[in-house]
């Protein structure tokens, strides 16, 4: 093993020394704490373990839809008939593709504005992926028994929980301005926050007069991507802070 000289050494020292000074002053730029406890944690790594986790989920999403079977002898009539009987399992993909779509746009939109994170950030967004993971169960038994009630009363709740966890991320990070820029403005915190939570009331409603007519509620379900799909405030926010960049 080569021996480290004296003057060597004392070089390597100083410019360790300067690295951590210049990574100290650009994290304490933000505002945001810089060591012990507290430090400020990048967020690449929970985006990109989120975006694979989604992407996972909306794969398992269409195992709920497999070929049907009919004998070789069989007449069209009978494949026709066998892929009409699928139709409710295709509506419940599409919907469901449609909602862990906006989930992921959702998500990707707060960590537009979460510039740092920490261990409860972590644990906070590992719950919203429990719930987006067990989506495709309920997809399955909507797809399955989408005119029985308790199908659709689980797959509402379990959309709901899942749009309460993105919300108990925002509201999280953006308390005090703890984990987003001390700039931001307080109209697009509430804009977000508001945004986030009207899909979960929505799906309250829907499981409300499932004991009305489950048609409603299923019409909720198609209405509700509908809503997220166009462009909300935080939108406005999103483009003002990208130009100002």
């Amino acid at each position: 093993m080569n021996a480290i000289r004296p003057g060597e050494h004392a070089v390597a020292l100083s410019e360790a020394g300067k690295t951590s000074t210049e990574s100290t002053a650009a994290k304490a730029a933000t505002g945001k704490p810089v060591g012990g406890a507290g430090a400020a944690l990048s967020t690449h790594r929970i985006e990109a373990f989120s975006d694979g986790v989604l992407s996972i989920v909306i794969t398992l999403l269409v195992l709920q839809l497999s070929i049907p079977i009919v004998s070789a002898t069989a007449a069209d009539a009978e494949l026709s008939r066998r892929l009409i009987e699928m139709l409710p399992k295709l509506f419940s993909y599409v919907i469901s593709f449609a909602i862990v779509g906006i989930f992921w746009v959702g998500h990707h939109s707060l960590f537009h504005f979460i510039i740092c994170a920490d261990r409860s950030l972590l644990w906070l967004n590992n719950l919203f992926l429990l719930c987006v993971g067990f989506i495709p169960f309920p997809a399955a038994l909507l797809g399955a028994y989408g005119t029985r009630r308790v199908a659709v009363i689980v797959y509402g709740a379990s959309l709901a929980l899942t749009g309460l966890t993105l919300a108990l991320i925002w509201k999280y990070a953006t308390h005090d301005r703890r984990l987003v820029s001390d700039d931001l403005d307080p109209q697009a915190v509430r804009s977000g926050l508001r945004r986030i939570l009207l899909g979960p009331a929505l799906y309250g409603v829907s499981m409300v007069l499932c004991f009305v007519s489950v048609w409603i509620s299923l019409a909720i379900y198609v209405i509700v991507p509908l809503i997220y799909i166009l462009p909300g405030r935080i939108d406005r926010h999103w483009r003002r802070s990208t130009e100002a960049t």
